[in-house]
């Protein structure tokens, strides 16, 4: 839904648009991390580029020039190059992301006391309590991204409807640096002849399931009861996708700052050379981190380690995700990984950290509907009935097997 459909869904004229209704607003922030490196740079401007790690990193961020080529944000530095050679690769500055992120929700809060903040660069905002001082809730999404190009010299698209999901919807068909106002009256003309993979947590292999039943737009999909949907995707999903068709979406804007990011680690009490015992503790480390993020609603977009030798000396690696996680699985998987990339050597450890970044709520988690993919309950399943299992008879009723290990190898101090 990017750039190709920036001109046919930009609303040109507010003041002809019956927004009485569309209280709720989805501003977004564009490219937002590549914006605060062309603010700092403007002769950059209108050039590929990308905020990205090293070859071995991924994409954070890129520039609308860099997505023609089919740079993506979570794609491999080193993939995004071979699609663009001549694209300019920027180191990320996360300290100034921070500052242009807490100036923007200084601004929307400015606007509404009813924020829910998403991420770093993204919130709902409910501006039914403000219309007589602030006018129309047209008129208040337009001053709002006037304000955020004016003060902070960055662009900002925005959505607004009478639901979330439409108001999401529809600051994702209005990018980049666009305004879409859909009223309910015209939110089915609008919804059912996009396809399946613009419903709120449709991913890939659920469109292509979808695909298979001859299912390729929201209106096909608007068609089938949710029994009959619920038959390819299964019960729960199938009454939520079958409310999503019809553009049905009760949630209410919740005022919550999103936390950027939750971390875990041990000292040891001697240091540790061995590998068996730094993967059980890094299994241990992610396990409790990605029940922290369950319980509180989150997921996580990067996963970073950390470790300390016996010499103080301290190292970090992380990784931004393909997906927000928060299955113990994936959270394991990627600290692994970026522990290896540490290249330790088998020099004694004196610390172990994981931490989970660039948090989002479980509940605006793109692509979170994966069905499917094989029989049996999913690993966000199994993590589940282990979070009640724990939940009734404590944390030690239920732990990986090799927690049961036999103790490592040590180091004196």
């Amino acid at each position: 839904m990017g750039r190709k459909a920036e001109n046919r869904y930009v609303t040109h004229d507010i003041e002809s648009v019956d927004d009485a209704e569309c209280t709720i607003l989805h501003a977004d922030m564009d490219a937002f991390f590549a914006e605060v490196e062309l603010r700092r740079q403007p002769e950059l401007r209108g050039r590929p580029m990308m905020v990205a790690g090293g070859s071995r990193g991924v994409v954070l961020s890129a520039t609308y020039e860099a997505r023609r080529y089919g740079i993506r944000s979570a794609m491999p530095t080193r993939r995004a190059i071979n699609l663009c050679p001549d694209v300019l690769v920027l180191p990320p500055n996360m300290a100034d992301y921070r500052e242009a992120s807490t100036a923007v929700m200084a601004i929307f809060e400015s606007v509404t006391p009813h924020v829910e903040q998403l991420s770093v660069d993204e919130a709902f905002l409910d501006v039914a309590g403000v219309r007589r001082i602030s006018g129309r809730p047209g008129r208040i999404a337009s001053d709002l991204r006037r304000r955020i190009a004016d003060e902070l010299g960055l662009p900002c698209t925005v959505g607004a409807a009478a639901t979330k999901f439409m108001a999401k919807l529809a600051s994702g068909l209005a990018k980049p640096n666009g305004l879409l106002i859909v009223p309910p009256g015209e939110v089915i003309d609008l919804l059912h002849p996009l396809p399946v993979a613009a419903l709120w947590g449709v991913g890939p292999k659920t469109a292509e399931q979808l695909s298979r039943y001859g299912l390729q737009t929201i209106g096909e999909l608007a068609a089938l009861s949710p029994v009959e949907l619920g038959r390819i995707v299964g019960p729960a999903a199938g009454a939520k996708m079958a409310d999503l068709a019809w553009g049905r979406d009760p949630r209410a804007v919740t005022e919550r700052a999103a936390e950027s990011s939750m971390s875990a680690d041990e000292t040891f009490g001697v240091d540790s050379v061995s590998r068996d015992h730094q993967l059980r503790e890094l299994l241990r480390l992610s396990d409790k981190l990605a029940r922290r993020a369950r319980v509180a609603g989150v997921r996580a977009r990067t996963v970073a380690v950390r470790v300390r030798f016996d010499d103080f000396s301290t190292v970090q690696r992380s990784v931004t995700l393909g997906a927000a996680t928060d299955v113990t699985r994936e959270v394991y998987a990627a600290a692994v990984g970026q522990f290896d990339r540490l290249v330790t050597n088998g020099r004694p450890i004196r610390l172990l950290g994981v931490r989970l970044e660039q948090l989002v709520a479980e509940d605006e988690v793109e692509e979170q509907l994966q069905f499917g993919e094989e029989e049996g309950p999913s690993w966000r399943e199994v993590d589940g009935a282990a979070d009640r299992v724990t939940a009734k008879f404590g944390s030690a009723a239920l732990r990986p097997a090799s927690f049961l290990a036999a103790k490592p190898k040590t180091t004196p101090r």
